[in-house]
């Protein structure tokens, strides 16, 4: 497996995010050779939710103000139904968000995370997938809504559940090797 040492990655939370979501990315990822940042509207900490409650937290390693996309190769958005809701009223991360599609890097994006890309009206005519009490959202906000495990449409990567995990994580790696590669071929 080629790795992806040194890519560093955003990944966009607070407190509500689905525990599988942003956890088993996150392993996968540095298990790849990822360089990991947790991004939220807050320093210190957030907590997960797991099933019915409250689940492990995660230490803030930088705040979204703090945050720019210029520092990442690629944005990761994970679920559950409070995280993505909370984030998307916040201009800084429709901001944040938008940033990484408009510099061409992947956003990967799983669960209800999907309703930050439409609000920051990334979804039109694209191919994307989601929790299945999205399906409308998304395609109301004009995508071409898949009901897949993961759906790639130049850049977006998205999935609809925690049961999507392993197909969601290998899609980043693959997407990521693919960008640092073409990075390396243009500098040579």
């Amino acid at each position: 497996m080629t790795n992806i040492s040194n890519a560093k990655i955003a990944i966009l939370a607070t407190d509500g995010f689905e525990k599988s979501e942003l956890f088993e990315p996150r392993k996968q990822l540095i298990d790849a050779g990822a360089d990991i940042t947790i991004v939220s509207l807050e320093s210190g900490s957030i907590k997960s939710w797991d099933e019915k409650d409250w689940g492990e937290s995660i230490a803030v390693d930088m705040t979204v103000d703090q945050a720019k996309e210029s520092d990442f190769e690629a944005l990761v958005l994970p679920g559950g139904q409070m995280n993505p809701d909370i984030l998307r009223v916040e201009g800084k991360v429709i901001d944040f968000v938008t940033a990484f599609f408009n510099a061409g890097k992947p956003i990967a994006a799983i669960c209800h995370a999907p309703w930050l890309l439409i609000e920051a009206d990334l979804v039109q005519g694209r191919k994307v997938t989601g929790y299945p009490s999205i399906k409308t959202d998304l395609i109301n906000a004009g995508a071409q809504y898949e009901d897949s495990e993961v759906v790639v449409d130049n850049g977006l990567i998205t999935s609809r559940n925690p049961g999507d995990l392993d197909a969601f994580s290998a899609k980043i790696i693959e997407e990521l090797r693919e960008g640092l590669h073409k990075r390396t071929q243009k500098a040579a």
